[in-house]
């Protein structure tokens, strides 16, 4: 039990890492792009601001994670975390091999419930249905995670387009001067959004290491330890230092050329979107806010310049995530519990 737990607790790690390149790049992708900031100070901000982000995150996004499986049995959780974090790494891997920014949180999340649906049944999901029906209809579980994915990504989309429409009639009769306060007020979007991804991202991998804690009987509680947090902070930043080049590329240049003002109408209500899904403790995928966020700024400012098939692309990784990870997860549980002696 000890050594498998602490094989998912590195795997946790490794994950985190994995983020860095895979969603903290994303947010550097349209700063660089729209030549805000050179490559190197572009990435340096986004890793510095990423690693305040992972200390002083909180923990509302972990608890929500924590209480998506009910399962009883200690052992069978250790392996269920086991096999989640095989299959997000694996798939945050793959999908960076072929540049399409995906989410880690929902291949994560997807992982978490094949495994889970594998070991102990549908039943041992937290879906929030009764908790929506209830009396009280608060969102719960499973669909709290889903309705935040999904006003995420249109808040990204729609509250862009309409932003850039409102610069646009702004800035109508503006210098082109005004590029130099444009680029500043990026630096500060960049910043902000750096922060609030790694507050929303870093939490779903400490959930998972305080559940393997606990299960194993290696903590008393499910909290979350300081070293853990200090862990995926210097992780999340080094994953970001590395480079997540073929992210950034397609983000910041194969949708539509970005210039300053676009990169910050789309940091500006990514940053929102990401900061009011922590604080209701959702983990959201801050990569396909983003993604739907350039594609409306995009949209608002020429429809017909967008390479609409990039982002048709895009959006099927998207959809597609949680289905997927949650049958690679789900077989993967099969074939490796009975060798772990579960």
């Amino acid at each position: 039990m000890i050594e498998l737990a602490l094989i998912a607790i590195l795997l946790a790690l490794a994950f985190t890492f994995t983020n860095g390149f895979q969603d903290a790049s994303s947010i550097a992708a349209t700063f660089i792009a729209s030549r805000s900031a050179t490559p190197k100070m572009g990435i340096i901000l986004v890793a510095v601001m990423s690693f305040f982000g992972a200390i002083g995150g909180g923990s509302a996004v972990t608890f929500t994670l924590t209480g998506l499986l009910e399962i009883s049995s200690a052992a069978q959780i250790v392996v269920v975390l086991l096999v989640a974090m095989v299959t997000a790494t694996s798939w945050n891997l793959i999908t960076w091999k072929f540049g399409l920014p995906s989410s880690s949180s929902h291949s994560l999340i997807g992982g978490l419930i094949g495994a889970g649906i594998a070991a102990a049944g549908i039943g041992s999901v937290f879906w929030g249905v009764d908790e929506l029906f209830g009396p009280a209809h608060e969102l719960a579980g499973f669909i709290k995670i889903i309705f935040f994915f999904v006003l995420s990504v249109i808040i990204g989309f729609v509250g862009s387009f309409l932003m850039h429409k409102c610069m646009m009639l702004l800035l109508r009769n503006a210098e082109r001067t005004i590029n130099r306060k444009i680029i500043a007020l990026n630096w500060c979007a960049a910043a902000v959004m750096a922060f609030s991804n790694a507050a929303n991202d870093t939490q779903k991998q400490l959930g998972i290491i305080a559940l393997v804690l606990f299960s194993a009987g290696m903590s008393a509680v499910a909290d979350v330890p300081l070293w853990a947090r200090f862990a995926c902070a210097v992780l999340i930043a080094l994953g970001t230092l590395s480079g997540g080049w073929r992210i950034m590329n397609t983000l910041g240049r194969r949708i539509f050329r970005i210039d300053p003002i676009h990169s910050f109408d789309s940091q500006f209500f990514s940053a929102a979107s990401v900061a009011m899904s922590t604080a209701a403790g959702a983990p959201v995928s801050s990569t396909q806010v983003i993604t739907m966020s350039v594609l409306g700024v995009g949209a608002a400012e020429n429809p017909r310049k967008v390479k609409w098939d990039v982002g048709k692309h895009i959006l099927i990784a998207m959809a597609v995530t949680i289905p997927v990870t949650m049958l690679i997860s789900g077989i993967l549980y099969l074939v490796f519990s009975p060798v772990m002696g579960v």
